[in-house]
């Protein structure tokens, strides 16, 4: 009687430190715990960077996407027709436009009723304001989650990369040259994280700079256009055809040399490019490509 009472109570003792453990790791979890992120820096999307978006939906047979155009001006919000002739093309059949200026609307079970059938989403570009004012904190960004939750995927490209973070930078409604305004909170799919985009095109790699000074305990994440990463759970990988900045307190305070595995003098930020691998848990470069030996000067 005594030995089973013991056994018992070890299995107890382990099934409740289990979950423990795995309540500790989901809580360090800074992307999506199931499911994926592709989180676009705006600009013109190559073919590789949509076929990925519908392979993590499930493909083009059993895909069904949500396309949401808030962020666009009025006279576009309430559709999208280039997005959805580029996935009709890619042989998506289910697609779903749907868009609401009002948090009320989305606080109903009908409207949200694509999302609980949704294997993804996709946020069009336009400012990100309009779409925490619309679905933060709302039933609409319940199920927005519950697509993760369920292993599916969330993307979009500009506004709709920014809103994706935690943080959100040029998100003031007078205009986004303004760095940090009155919108600042994004719908939080990848934590601790701010993500800045066009930042090469539009000459905007210093920006983050002092965001990052002011808020150290935010990782900030620049995207070029027509770049992508493609984040799971403590992982991105970089695709598209120019760069990722990743800007981080400690590089900032050090201007570390060699961060991303290059040749480099070091400074308050770096660069990743395609194939890249970054762990946004321990917030360094995952590299596995042999080290470029220094080149002397010619």
């Amino acid at each position: 009687m005594k030995k089973h009472f013991t056994l018992s109570f070890l299995l107890l003792f382990l099934l409740v430190n289990l979950s423990h453990a795995q309540t500790v790791a989901a809580s360090k979890m800074v992307g999506p715990e199931k499911g994926a992120l592709i989180i676009v820096g705006g600009g013109a999307m190559g073919l590789e960077l949509w076929n990925r978006f519908v392979e993590l939906a499930g493909g083009p047979a059993n895909a069904n996407i949500v396309i949401i155009p808030t962020a666009g001006e009025d006279s576009s919000a309430s559709s999208a027709p280039r997005e959805k002739e580029k996935l009709l093309s890619l042989g998506v059949k289910n697609i779903t436009i749907m868009h609401t200026r009002d948090p009320k609307v989305a606080n109903q079970e009908a409207f949200v009723a694509p999302l609980k059938q949704a294997t993804g989403i996709w946020f069009v570009g336009g400012r990100h304001w309009r779409l925490t004012d619309s679905y933060l904190n709302t039933l609409a960004h319940k199920e927005f989650n519950a697509v993760l939750n369920r292993g599916g995927v969330i993307g979009g490209t500009s506004a709709g990369a920014t809103i994706q973070g935690s943080f959100m930078v040029r998100g003031d409604t007078k205009g986004n040259s303004i760095m940090v305004g009155d919108h600042t909170q994004g719908l939080d799919f990848i934590h601790n994280v701010t993500i800045d985009q066009h930042f090469l095109r539009r000459n905007r790699q210093f920006d983050l700079v002092e965001v990052i000074k002011a808020r150290p305990e935010l990782l900030g994440i620049a995207i070029d256009e027509g770049t992508a990463i493609v984040v799971q759970q403590n992982t991105f990988e970089v695709l598209g055809n120019s760069y990722v900045g990743i800007y981080e307190a400690n590089q900032i305070a050090n201007s570390t040399k060699y961060p991303s595995g290059q040749n480099s003098t070091g400074g308050p930020f770096y660069f990743l490019s395609k194939g890249q691998k970054f762990d946004l848990q321990a917030r360094k470069v995952i590299d596995t490509r042999p080290a470029r030996p220094n080149e002397p000067a010619k």
